[in-house]
């Protein structure tokens, strides 16, 4: 079964950005390119830690929310929160109200400073895993080697839901797999963009 169908403009694209209307700019602008911006990899570390459990169209359609309530996701901004951002987290309709996974950030946030100390970057440190060499079929699978590696490092370092699949969509997400489906233009344009992207540390 084929793993595209076309859409409004009658060009081949993977089947899930079918699934909601916010789904196709954000499959045909973002999902798959590469990213070397700290602040970009942290969001989406953070929002696939609140996904967990839920929806991506949930949590995408509440990212701005999220971008409001969490300075932006700037690293140094959110290690710096206490207590009372918690409270005020908890209070914000607008994103996922769930203490754990609010906590989680704050805490991610310190350890990504930590990370960004001993390696230069958050980029420099995430590059290290990028998929290579026997991938399996586009969208085949929900985990990978890298995925389940980058997982143990960062519980190692004291992150917080980082679990392999949360790791992997983030892979998936930020270009370190290439997981558009065959046949899909986006599979083509995000390979080019690999080409010409200077991978953080390298």
């Amino acid at each position: 079964m084929s793993g595209t169908l076309p859409g409004p403009d009658g060009l081949e694209r993977c089947k899930w950005c079918s699934g909601a209307p916010e789904f196709l700019p954000y499959h045909d602008a973002e999902w798959g390119f590469p990213v070397g911006d700290d602040t970009r990899l942290f969001e989406k570390l953070s929002l696939e830690g609140f996904q967990s459990g839920l929806s991506w169209r949930t949590i995408l359609n509440k990212r701005e929310a999220f971008r409001a309530g969490f300075a932006g996701f700037d690293i140094r901004k959110v290690a710096a929160f206490t207590d009372a951002d918690v409270d005020r987290l908890l209070a914000d309709k607008g994103i996922v109200r769930h203490r754990g996974k609010i906590e989680a950030v704050i805490n991610n946030a310190s350890r990504a400073l930590e990370v960004t100390e001993e390696f230069g970057s958050l980029a420099t440190f995430v590059w290290r895993y990028e998929a290579k060499g026997n991938l399996a079929p586009p969208q085949s699978a929900s985990t990978s080697p890298e995925s389940v590696a980058m997982s143990k490092e960062l519980k190692k370092r004291g992150w917080k839901f980082v679990g392999p699949t949360t790791v992997f969509a983030f892979m998936q997400a930020m270009g370190l797999v290439n997981d558009h489906a065959e046949g899909c233009i986006s599979r083509e344009q995000a390979a080019e963009a690999r080409l010409g992207f200077n991978v953080p540390g390298q």
